[in-house]
This record gives C-alpha cells, structure tokens and sequence, in this order.
C-alpha cells in the first residue's frame, strides 16, 4: 500500500509539472501573438479591442482546461488506492472483523455456549443440496460458538438414541492478548473445524443403522450431554432434520397437524427440561423427493413449537430454512 500511495505522489507531481509547461508555452504564445498585433496595426484599430477580448477568451479557456485537470488525475488515483485496498484485503477483512466484533458483543460473559448440532441422517433428507444448505448453516454456528469460546458437538442420527454418530467434539478457544488478535483466528478455525466435520459426515451417515427417525430423543441426548460439560454452560440444540419422526411415541405420516392436534401431541411426548437453552429445529418439510404441502409444514412447525415450549427452553424457533439458525 505504501509503494502504491508514492507512486501515487510520483504521478500527481509529474501532471502537475506537465500543467505548468503547457500553461507557460500558451502564455508565451499569447505575447508573441499581442506584439504581432501591434506592430501591424494602428494603435486606435478597432480590432485591438477584439484582440483584447480573444486574449480574455484564450485565457477562460485555458483556465477552464485547468480546473477540469484534477478529474482527470482522480481517475488513475482512484485506481490506485482501488488497487491498494485490493491487494491488502482491506474491503473484506474489515467487513468480516466488524461482524465478528458483532458477535462478539452479543456473547455472553457468564455462560459459554454449548452448541448441539444434530443432523437428521435418513433417507428422506439425503440429497446434495440438503446437505450443502446444512454443511452452510453449521459453519455459521462454528463461527458464532468459536468467537463466544464456547463447546462444540456435531452428531448425525437415525432410527433412536442409540444410533447415533458424534462426527465432532471439542471446545473451540481463541488465543490472543486481545478482542482482535482473538478474532483475527476466527477464520482459520472455522475452516479447520468445518474440514474435520465435512470429512467425517458422509461417512458417519452412511453407517448408520435404518428404520426410522428419533427425533425426540435428540432432546434428551442434547440435555445429558451439557449437564456433563465443566462450568455454567448455555445449551444452544440445533436440530437439522425434515422433522417426520416415525418410530417412538411419535410416528408422523404426511397427515396435515392442526395446531390444535399438534399441541395434544406434544403433551403426550417426553421431553426433558431445558430451562434456559435457545433450541432451534430448521429445515421442516424439506425433503430430497417431492415436498409435502404447505399445511403438512404448517402442522409441522406447530408441533417443534409445541415440543419445545413444554421444554421450557429460552428461546424456540421452528422453521423450514436452515439460513439464520445461529443468530
């Protein structure tokens, strides 16, 4: 940046210096033109006033053409700070900084987050897009859970507890003697911890067990694991599933819920008691064959909604997008 900012001063003085030639040699060139002038022209000629008057004239516009320079020196200028800013990374690094300083304020100073990802392994979700759109929404959770030093478990389940596959388990810490030294890791981590996890989901997928989904139980596994973790711990469930639960006490078909039926059904699901915890179950509905209406979504939502009231969660959010599932 310092090389482009000199070359910068290197080219302004030499338009600068170009400009003061140009405007000497018209000058010159004005006198030349005025003492022609009078030698051949009588000193009352009328036309020493036009001469005047083409002097003035010649003089505006070289004015003109003077005040119009510094506009034509911005361009290259502007080009070159452009490409200063460019090669030093400054645009986008500034901009992640500022929203990993976001995140940052929003932690909280008493409890680190425990963030629970449970990804939905069957069949009726397995697709490439689907699993890119989850891979996408569990990065942003990476992010938000590293700069907030907190715990991370990522696991893939199918038909109950049991089968079920942690892919990632570790605390994700920041070194550095300060906010932005901090932060400034925040990339490399992130990019770490999603290689380790991208590596070991297709995997873990493929070995799971068939004959269903247990979504519920992802409650109960959730509520176990941050009991175990050291310290006060905010349990943040993340549960990426289509949400048709067929085995347990709660077998869904493609039945469209009333939220009315959805609420009797929740009441008769064992939950455990997640006071405090924020619990977010995205991706309702979204399914790798043809999608179900939108009254069978509706009637899915209204029962994730139902489910995790009567688990006294903190926050509850319920819906058929994975994006923003970690604000």
């Amino acid at each position: 940046m310092k090389e482009a900012l000199m070359s910068r001063n290197r080219y302004t003085r030499i338009i600068h210096s170009i400009e003061d030639r140009q405007r000497a040699r018209q000058e010159k060139e004005l006198r030349h033109l005025a003492r022609d002038l009078r030698s051949v022209l009588p000193t009352n000629s009328s036309v020493v006033p036009a001469t005047n008057e083409v002097k003035e004239r010649r003089q505006a516009r070289i004015a003109r053409k003077r005040s119009q320079k510094p506009a034509v020196v911005a361009a290259p200028i502007a080009l070159l700070l452009v490409a200063a800013l460019a090669a030093c990374g400054v645009g986008s690094t500034h901009g992640e900084l500022a929203e990993n300083q976001e995140i940052l304020a929003s932690c909280d100073p008493v409890a680190a987050p425990a963030s629970s990802v449970e990804i939905d392994g069957t069949g009726s979700s397995a697709s490439s897009e689907i699993a890119a759109e989850r891979m996408a929404a569990v990065e942003g959770i990476v992010r938000r859970t590293a700069i907030c030093s907190g715990h991370l478990r990522v696991q893939v389940f199918s038909a109950s507890s049991a089968a079920t596959a942690t892919i990632f388990d570790q605390p994700l810490r920041l070194d550095g003697a300060t906010d932005n030294a901090k932060l400034k890791r925040v990339p490399q981590i992130v990019e770490e911890t999603m290689a380790e996890i991208r590596a070991a989901y297709e995997p873990a997928v493929a070995a799971l067990p068939g004959g269903g989904s247990d979504i519920t139980a992802q409650y109960r596994l959730a509520a176990e694991w941050a009991r175990q973790l050291d310290g006060d711990a905010h349990l943040h469930l993340y549960i990426f599933t289509d949400g048709f639960q067929n085995v347990g006490g709660v077998k869904l078909g493609k039945k469209a819920l009333s939220e009315q039926e959805a609420t009797s059904l929740a009441e008769k699901t064992s939950v455990p008691e997640l006071a405090g915890a924020s619990v977010a179950v995205a991706g309702l509905g979204r399914v790798a064959g043809s999608p179900p209406s939108s009254e069978v979504v509706e009637g899915l939502v209204s029962l994730y909604d139902a489910l995790c009231a009567k688990t006294g969660a903190e926050n509850c959010l319920s819906v058929t997008e994975y994006a923003g599932v970690n604000r």
